[in-house]
């Protein structure tokens, strides 16, 4: 038997991701089986359980695979929201890079519209759902980071609670992605969502060299609940 090389099992790997994205993307999670999947690339069914463990651990995996190039554009993990130079201005290009990402890249685009429209969070899919609900607390908990430093800078007291102001960003920009899928000819994605993100912060009463911003002589970071 000849050993394959593991320049080839990753290649077997990326074949077999590549389409799991198409075939989700034509059919829905739930109507797909890894069999299908296994044919589509080419390759076997005992190839899939090599290199991943259920359908789940596929969907996350291809997930990671197109969600990796858009951490890129927001700041690193690692580096202490006190310590960026321009905090609010690092959060609004991440939210540019996603948007740029997603109408312009195929593959970010195509996953998005997977994991928007076409995946069932049954109980086949819980690891999914898990996996979903990480990534979206990270955001929510990179953008209160990141508004809780900006107001604190400038004095600025956020007219809600700081969860409220994170959460409502997060749904006005998820909200537009969901829409653009549903129809990318309606709207420019980038455009629309750099104004639409611009409104919801000046809304906040950040000053982003339009309308200026609250100011108290205590910075104040959110109203009490």
């Amino acid at each position: 038997m000849v050993r394959r090389t593991k320049a080839e099992a990753e290649a077997t790997r990326h074949s077999l991701l590549d389409a799991a994205e198409h075939l989700f993307q034509e059919r829905g999670v739930s109507r797909t089986s890894l069999n299908d999947i296994a044919t589509a690339a080419g390759t076997t069914r005992g190839a899939i359980y090599w290199h991943f463990k259920d359908k789940a651990d596929l969907f996350n995996a291809m997930l990671e695979r197109a969600t990796l190039p858009l951490e890129c554009g927001f700041p690193d993990q690692a580096t202490p929201v006190e310590a960026l130079e321009a905090p609010l201005e690092a959060l609004r290009a991440g939210m540019r890079h996603v948007l740029h990402q997603i109408a312009t890249d195929e593959r970010v685009r195509r996953v998005f519209e997977v994991l928007t429209h076409q995946v069932e969070y049954n109980t086949e899919m819980a690891a999914v759902r898990e996996r979903h609900l990480s990534m979206r607390q990270r955001y929510l908990a990179l953008t209160e980071a990141i508004l809780v430093e900006a107001a604190g800078r400038t004095g600025l007291r956020l007219p809600v609670p700081l969860s409220t102001a994170s959460l409502g960003l997060h749904i006005v920009m998820d909200g537009l992605k969901h829409n653009w899928l549903l129809d990318p000819s309606a709207f420019d994605l980038k455009a629309v969502g750099e104004h639409t993100m611009n409104t919801y912060l000046r809304g906040l009463g950040f000053s982003l060299g339009g309308a200026p911003a609250l100011r108290l002589q205590a910075p104040v970071h959110a109203m009490p609940t």
